[in-house]
């Protein structure tokens, strides 16, 4: 044999044993069919104090502070800071904003509250003369009626019955002289035929009796126009001024009353200009006051842009000529010597974690000092700034009250707060890993005698993330697979219920729109608005795994129509 054959067999020789060598490797190592496994896979069942603790990284701030803002108005440059660590008292000057803009607006609006003021002076002095006069006026209109009420009674009770009388006194008079007249004339006519009186005085006696005939016609005529025609007239003419005046009295009234009224509103609306540009005044002090801010308690400066920080880290930090805007958190000004740590707990952890649950605080400037303490608020809503971060991350504020003497502490702080769910002075724990859920039921690999796994039923409690509390199932020494074969725990979920839901078929025809919008030739018609519509109201209410088998339905099609 040759040198090369000989080689070319140990080769060989040596490749068989290499195989054989894995092959007998990945059967020693397989975790569950019954047969021995490798002791590096189990850990024992551990007995001893066991502490259930969530540890979480925060920041520590002042228990109670005193906001800051700015409160004037828009936008002030900052001429006075005091510098951030100084240790201020009660009525120290902390920051001063530049007012001269306000101060030129408030001699303007000092001018404009002198003419709101003379126009409201005016205005009053207004009303009254209005007042007066309107009074004046009415008086006057019930004057006249008064008089034409008067001149109306007097007509029908006095003048008109003393006019009746003369002119009927005058009839009779009329009427007596007439007769004598004519008695006169007929002794004139007898002693006229009998030659004792001559013609002439008879016919003298014959004009005086024609005389006080007409003086009797007139004095009727004058009565009959009198009764018919002037006391109609004279008493209409009255009964009309005293209607008159009745209507020129209510005009005057109301004319008098509305103009009262509108001298009143002016009245009020100078009122209510005069206020409103004295507390326009009254503002542009009150800016000029606030442009000094003094310290309403002692205690220690923080700047508002030092303690909060940015995410984004484009927050300029407080100084002297930056322009702040209206309430802008400036300063946090601490009032006791009291801490808080806040922390954010992931949602994971809600059911834990709960108020009153103590903590043990660690500082990362303070690596030899462990202080004391205990949730006080847990936050009902997610953090917004993570949720902007990452929306699928949903981290709750939690504050923690640090106990006992906290002198040491500084705000802004990096800590981590471990809290405390249970303390267990004795108990069974194995790590978390060695537990598989299978039909809701907590299942551990325990090692039997013969040197296989095999499954047992447990009841766990709590974890801390690395060990979970054993409360039933295990005995202290026993050795638990610390690999489970998971493979198991989820074929054991095709036991579970059916669902009661209808299953659609993978080769399942299309629907009536997928047969209008790809005919047989392959081509894809141009569809109807109407079509297009109904196409759009389909897709919008299909799932995710319908639209992605449409999609892959539709991927042949397209490569056939190519």
């Amino acid at each position: 044999m040759s040198k090369k054959t000989k080689k070319i067999w140990w080769w060989a020789i040596i490749l068989l044993f290499v195989a054989g060598l894995v092959f007998w490797y990945s059967r020693a190592t397989r975790s569950f069919s019954g047969k021995q496994v490798s002791r590096e896979l189990y850990t024992a069942v551990q007995e001893g104090p066991l502490v259930i603790n969530l540890l979480e990284s925060g920041t520590i701030k002042p228990r109670e502070q005193l906001i800051i803002k700015s409160k004037v108005e828009g936008r002030a440059t900052i001429l006075f800071l005091i510098p951030e660590g100084t240790r201020v008292h009660q009525g120290d000057l902390l920051v001063e904003l530049d007012t001269s803009s306000i101060q030129d607006n408030k001699v303007n609006q000092e001018i404009t509250v002198q003419n709101a003021e003379a126009s409201y002076v005016q205005a009053k002095e207004n009303l009254e003369v209005v007042r007066n006069q309107a009074k004046a006026n009415i008086e006057k209109a019930e004057l006249t009626l008064r008089f034409a009420k008067e001149d109306l009674k007097k007509y029908q009770e006095g003048e008109y019955p003393k006019v009746y009388k003369e002119y009927e006194g005058r009839i009779t008079l009329a009427e007596e002289e007439l007769q004598r007249a004519k008695d006169k004339l007929e002794w004139s006519k007898k002693l006229f035929s009998e030659k004792y009186l001559s013609e002439t005085e008879m016919r003298s006696d014959q004009l005086a009796c024609q005389r006080y005939e007409l003086e009797l016609q007139t004095a009727r005529a004058n009565l009959d126009l009198l009764k018919d025609y002037t006391y109609k007239r004279q008493i209409d003419e009255m009964e009309s001024n005293v209607s008159q005046s009745t209507m020129a009295l209510e005009r005057t009234q109301r004319s008098s009353r509305a103009d009262v009224v509108q001298a009143e509103a002016q009245l009020l609306a100078r009122e209510l200009e005069l206020n409103r540009q004295k507390q326009k005044l009254e503002k542009f002090n009150e800016q000029i006051g606030n442009s000094k801010i003094l310290a309403p308690a002692d205690g220690l400066v923080i700047y508002a842009t030092s303690a909060k920080g940015n995410w984004r880290g484009n927050t300029e930090p407080l100084t002297e000529g930056q322009e702040v805007f209206e309430r802008q958190e400036l300063i946090y000004l601490p009032t006791a010597e009291t801490f808080i740590a806040e922390i954010k707990v992931h949602e994971t952890n809600l059911k834990k974690v709960y108020t009153g649950l103590p903590a043990r605080l660690r500082i990362d400037a303070l690596p030899n000092q462990v202080f004391q303490g205990r949730i006080i608020k847990i936050a009902p809503l997610p953090d917004a700034s993570s949720m902007f971060m990452n929306p699928d991350l949903k981290l709750y504020n939690t504050t923690v009250e640090v106990d006992g003497d906290s002198k040491a502490l500084k705000s802004g702080m990096n800590c981590e707060a471990e809290i405390i769910i249970e303390q267990h002075a004795k108990a069974l724990y194995i790590p978390v890993q060695s537990v598989v859920h299978m039909e809701g039921k907590s299942v551990a690999f325990v090692k039997n005698p013969l040197g296989h796994a095999e499954a047992r039923e447990i009841e766990i409690g709590e974890d801390n993330n690395r060990m979970v509390h054993v409360r039933k199932g295990l005995q202290a020494g026993e050795e638990v697979l610390l690999t489970p074969p998971l493979h198991e725990a989820v074929s054991l979920r095709s036991n579970e219920a059916l669902m009661d839901a209808e299953i659609p078929k993978r080769d399942q025809e299309a629907p009536a729109a997928d047969k209008e919008e790809t005919p047989a030739n392959g081509r894809r018609q141009k569809l109807t608005p109407e079509q297009m519509k109904k196409l759009q109201e389909r897709m919008a209410n299909m799932s995710d795994e319908e639209k992605a088998e449409l999609r892959k339905r539709r991927q042949p099609r397209q490569q056939n129509a190519q």
